[in-house]
């Protein structure tokens, strides 16, 4: 009998998951996803010049590569569209349980399985839970001082606010990561003033944009094995080219002096370029590339502020030594609350141990997808399994094979729980792996908890993480 399967979210990892079990004839399975509709980041992240920073042919599913993408980064309504037209044409729409938030998720010990409860307080028991909620679905706003008395109009990047209309306003962006230097550009042309916060300069690249032609496109529509060979010389190049440059490797150097001739070539004023110069290695924050970022904050209607914001006041925005910014618009482009795993959602586990107990030191898991004493829960874009090089669908993927894996094994020698010496193995190969990592450098990131531990990141090449996730290890688990 195929196991009942619980799965949360309906992104990237979620719908993953589900369209697997949808092709191994596996239909007792629910998905539970929060919003109104499927594509997780992709649905809510819809600020101008939304993209993505991963080549278009290594971003789809390996089963269902779009063939049809305009550009070389793929755009977000496009990305999005994908992700409907999968839910449509696997059949996974009748399983999807939109607008249902779940809050709690309890193993049932004498039961062997697995109680979620939804925000409606509907209850149901299953199996097997999988958590498709991802690393980056929570935004976080930052502790400034009176951010409740702004007079004008403030909102998060990904809750961005379509109705207010930027046309000849003073607007104050706060954060210069990847979505703020694919926002600046836009919000530069139409704001009338534009206030860039620094508080610690990216390394950025240029990103090679272009359209694709009509006869590009219609080769691969037409001739499949022509985008396969593009995925496959573009997975290639980040593994050879980008990867090393974590690990200290020999494109470092090439790649540094990549960016500063970037930032060279683009920003003549020299004050303004050693504001825009970082001072920690290459890597250890995720690399911005964007060619039109820099070109932005070189006009004359955008400043770069780096002096430290002390609170927002009605008006505007505070700085170091009393100087206040006048703005009516304030978007706060600050990333997610990236190492809350799982995050406010409770769960628990056998004995009555919380996940988030568990996991007050960090967050951690047996590659990425299993706790010891969470039976038959997994995880999909868990901790330490974020990528700084390609693309986060070849991890997804490879995790969704480990996992359907699993349910055999589960299905006939009951539940399963990995190992706790399986789990003190894994987490020491980790750290020797992580070490020698640039992410360890002292520089800020999210990939860092609040006390400097990565948990977030995968410290070494795609191609080992699939090779170890080919099939589960039995031994690594106990059962029943």
């Amino acid at each position: 009998m195929a196991p009942t399967v619980a799965i949360i979210g309906a992104g990237f990892g979620g719908l993953c998951m589900a369209i697997q079990l949808q092709r191994a004839g596996i239909t007792s399975y629910t998905v539970f996803e929060k919003a109104g509709g499927v594509g997780g980041t992709w649905r809510d992240n819809t600020y101008p010049g939304a993209a993505c920073d991963v080549p278009s042919s290594l971003y789809s599913y390996s089963f269902e590569a779009r063939r049809d993408w305009t550009r070389r980064y793929p755009p977000q309504g496009e990305i999005l569209a994908y992700l409907e037209e999968c839910a449509t044409r696997y059949g996974v729409r009748p399983h999807l349980r939109l607008n249902t938030e779940v809050t709690s998720a309890a193993y049932d010990e004498a039961a062997g399985r697995w109680r979620v409860t939804t925000s409606a307080g509907d209850e149901g028991l299953f199996d097997v839970v999988v958590s498709g909620v991802g690393q980056l679905n929570r935004p976080r706003l930052p502790d400034i001082p009176g951010m409740s008395s702004f007079g004008g109009t403030a909102f998060h990047s990904a809750r961005w606010d379509h109705e207010h209309d930027l046309s000849g306003r003073r607007v104050a962006v706060i954060g210069n990561g990847s979505s703020a230097a694919q926002i600046i550009p836009r919000v530069a042309l139409a704001a009338a003033h534009l206030d860039v916060y620094q508080r610690t300069p990216n390394w950025v690249v240029p990103k090679r944009n272009e359209m694709y032609g009509r006869g590009l496109r219609l080769a691969f529509r037409h001739l499949p094995l022509l985008q396969a060979a593009d995925r496959e010389r573009l997975y290639r190049f980040v593994e050879t080219l980008v990867f090393p440059v974590l690990v200290g490797g020999w494109s470092k150097g090439l790649v540094t002096k990549r960016a500063l001739g970037h930032l060279r070539q683009h920003v003549e004023d020299p004050e303004l370029r050693a504001k825009l110069t970082p001072g920690y290695p290459i890597g250890c924050k995720r690399i911005v590339i964007d060619s039109d970022f820099y070109p932005a904050l070189t006009r004359p209607d955008v400043d770069l502020v780096t002096d430290p914001i002390t609170r927002i006041v009605p008006g505007g925005v505070e700085t170091a030594g009393g100087t206040v910014r006048e703005a009516d618009t304030i978007v706060y482009a600050t990333g997610f609350q990236t190492t809350d795993f799982l995050a406010p959602v409770e769960i628990t586990g056998r004995e009555g141990r919380g996940l988030h107990e568990t996991w007050k030191d960090g967050a951690e898991a047996y590659l990425g997808v299993a706790v010891p004493h969470f039976p038959n829960l997994f995880l999909l874009y868990g901790p330490n399994t974020n990528l700084g090089h390609n693309s986060i669908i070849l991890m997804i993927e490879a995790q969704v094979r480990y996992i359907m894996g699993c349910l055999p094994l589960l299905s006939a020698r009951g539940p399963m729980e990995v190992h706790p010496a399986t789990m003190d193995a894994w987490r020491r190969a980790l750290d020797r792996a992580m070490a020698r990592t640039v992410w360890e450098a002292s520089c800020q990131s999210w990939y860092k908890n609040a006390a400097g531990r990565v948990t977030n990141n995968w410290p070494a090449s795609t191609s080992t993480y699939r090779r170890i996730m080919r099939s589960p290890r039995p031994g690594a688990y106990t059962y029943g």
